[in-house]
């Protein structure tokens, strides 16, 4: 029996729903991390972050929001060693092209929708907050550059994260590293891109295509290597065993043929895989076929798609309307639940999907949850469907699955029954 705050999810498959929470009215989700039993949820459209205790997943409660600097969004953030940190960018939906029509947000024109007014007036960069009191963020140190800001970061503890930054003077987001060693005063310490995006240098990319924006989304980390989704681009896997100066090992492209959007690269260094995320970013898949991959990444120099995980087929999520295809993945994160054989996929308008991909070369899926059409949208944007857009998941040690929902449907905890 759902509790009666949570709408009916459209459809279930081996999961079950313990808890919701409107997040303090502030419906639309982006980026979830869980600590300490506190979820840490960033916004796109509601400009801030919002904290809610879980330690009880089926009475979660909201105890705090904290609101973004103006013209600024803090989609992305995240959470460990008792330190929280947030990204700072313009608000690229504020921007008028993207309100009357998503695709300009991916135009390759000087990093598609990223045109900058002669004045910055949003902040850019990285907010550090430390999180004694996990219900009130003290912030204690901001990384500031000059540009759009940062779009996702990447920190598990330690000296160092990293992220992808739009830096004036360059096309689009590049790779960056950051030395936390003093968390009050974070530092850019390297710093990567391709070829062709220091447009200040005079460099002129030589992409395989024009229709596509060749940008980092973001690094994931493991050991000396950064695996990189940089949208149509695709796969950039990079030595960082020198901080201060990543080399390129690898740069794989695939589309076209296909829709590229490569979004996050997920290793499973147990098993020499990497799992790929290309994320569908247009209706109806106007923007192509958009898979989720697995690499057999024994010879970093070469990887090797050997498989795709099945799109789901319950219904026809195409006809339905808005984003049908891959947003994300739970990423391994240590202190999360991190299983070299369960992959965690949100599917936007097919809700959230599980994956068994115990042999790699023949994925299952084993799991499904897709929520109801939200009651109403919050995105501004025009035209928008009135349909669930599932958007980030992140599992616990306890294989609790946090769910959130760009359209406007708060936050799902459930449970995995497999």
């Amino acid at each position: 029996m759902l509790q009666d705050n949570i709408l009916e999810p459209a459809y279930l498959k081996s999961i079950r729903i313990l808890g919701h929470s409107d997040q303090g009215g502030r419906l639309d989700g982006t980026q979830v991390m869980v600590e300490k039993g506190y979820a840490y949820v960033g916004h796109i459209f509601s400009k801030g972050f919002t904290i809610i205790n879980v330690k009880d997943p089926k009475n979660p409660k909201t105890v705090n929001f904290v609101p973004a600097p103006p013209n600024t969004w803090n989609l992305h953030l995240q959470v460990h060693d008792n330190l929280l940190l947030v990204v700072h960018a313009q608000d690229q939906y504020s921007i008028p092209d993207v309100v009357e029509d998503e695709r300009a947000y991916y135009k390759p024109t000087e990093g598609g929708a990223i045109l900058q007014p002669t004045a910055r007036n949003w902040s850019a960069g990285m907010a550090v907050y430390d999180l004694s009191n996990p219900e009130q963020p003290r912030q204690i140190g901001f990384l500031d550059i000059d540009g759009v800001g940062l779009h996702r970061i990447w920190y598990v503890g330690g000296r160092w994260a990293y992220a992808s930054a739009k830096f004036d003077g360059f096309s689009d987001f590049i790779f960056i590293t950051i030395d936390m060693a003093d968390p009050t005063r974070p530092t850019i310490a390297g710093r990567y891109w391709l070829p062709g995006q220091n447009t200040a240098a005079g460099e002129v990319g030589a992409w395989p295509t024009d229709d596509g924006r060749y940008s980092l989304h973001h690094p994931i980390v493991s050991g000396d290597t950064a695996y990189c989704g940089w949208r149509d681009g695709c796969l950039v896997m990079l030595d960082i065993s020198d901080r201060s100066d990543p080399k390129l090992i690898s740069h794989t492209i695939w589309s076209p043929p296909f829709g590229g959007g490569t979004h996050n690269c997920v290793p499973l260094p147990n098993r020499d895989l990497l799992v790929v995320v290309d994320e569908a970013v247009l209706d109806s898949e106007e923007d192509g076929d958009k898979p989720i991959w697995i690499f057999d990444i024994r010879e970093p120099a070469n990887p090797i798609s050997i498989s795709t995980l099945p799109k789901p087929k319950d219904q026809n999520y195409k006809a339905i309307g808005g984003h049908f295809g891959p947003h994300n993945i739970h990423e391994n994160r240590p202190g999360s639940f991190v299983s070299d054989e369960l992959i965690f996929a949100t599917y936007q308008n097919a809700g959230l999907r599980i994956f068994d991909i115990r042999d790699q070369y023949a994925p299952v899926e084993v799991g499904a949850f897709v929520p109801p059409a939200p009651k109403r949208l919050v995105d501004h944007r025009r035209g928008r469907p009135l349909v669930a857009n599932t958007t980030d998941v992140f599992v616990d040690q306890n294989r609790l699955m946090y769910i959130t929902d760009f359209a406007g449907l708060g936050l799902y905890i459930a449970e995995y029954l497999g």
